[in-house]
């Protein structure tokens, strides 16, 4: 199988191919509609909830919503650290998260990111740093800004309580729609 390095956020992208009716190998529909690394940086970069996936100690998937915030252009989020997906990710870091829009199939696009989380615990400042960078993207005119108004010392007590996660890629993959063109 082909393989290509550097996909979207510095993960290794993954080529697969078929053969036609005439026994010709062709790229893959899947290669058609994936999102270039620049499609994909906006796309994470504009969305919204990220779908995020831990291995729960019960041997099933963990899967959550989070808002999240994108910093030296690696998704971060932020929770209490106490929560089960710091739980999950502290005994075993690996994560799947996705994103997606569109309601209407030829609308349809996504984005997942398997990798390995780094758990960050007890740093109130970069707590503080993903929630305005998660808050920019709700409220642009918040200037780095959470959206929840709290003084200095509220916001440091608040995030004491709470962990960051950062994703660290190793395969990314998507899938945008639109360029099929009508065609299914």
């Amino acid at each position: 199988m082909p393989k290509a390095e550097g996909g979207s956020y510095g993960a290794p992208l993954h080529f697969t191919y078929g053969r036609n009716e005439s026994g010709v190998t062709m790229p893959s529909r899947r290669n058609m509609i994936a999102m270039t690394d620049e499609e994909a940086k906006e796309f994470i970069e504009t969305g919204w909830t990220l779908q995020v996936a831990s291995n729960g100690n019960n041997g099933f998937p963990h899967l959550v919503a989070m808002w999240y915030g994108v910093i030296d252009d690696k998704i971060h989020f932020t929770t209490y650290a106490k929560a089960q997906k710091v739980l999950n990710l502290k005994r075993d870091p690996r994560i799947t998260v996705m994103l997606e829009s569109g309601v209407e199939y030829s609308k349809i696009k996504g984005l997942v990111i398997e990798g390995e989380a780094d758990v960050i615990e007890n740093d109130p400042q970069l707590v503080i740093a993903v929630q305005d960078a998660t808050g920019e993207k709700r409220n642009p005119n918040a200037q780095g800004r959470s959206t929840t108004p709290m003084d200095d010392e509220q916001r440091i007590r608040q995030a004491s309580k709470r962990a960051v996660v950062r994703i660290n890629p190793t395969r990314v993959y998507s899938w945008d729609h639109n360029k099929l063109g009508g065609v299914y």
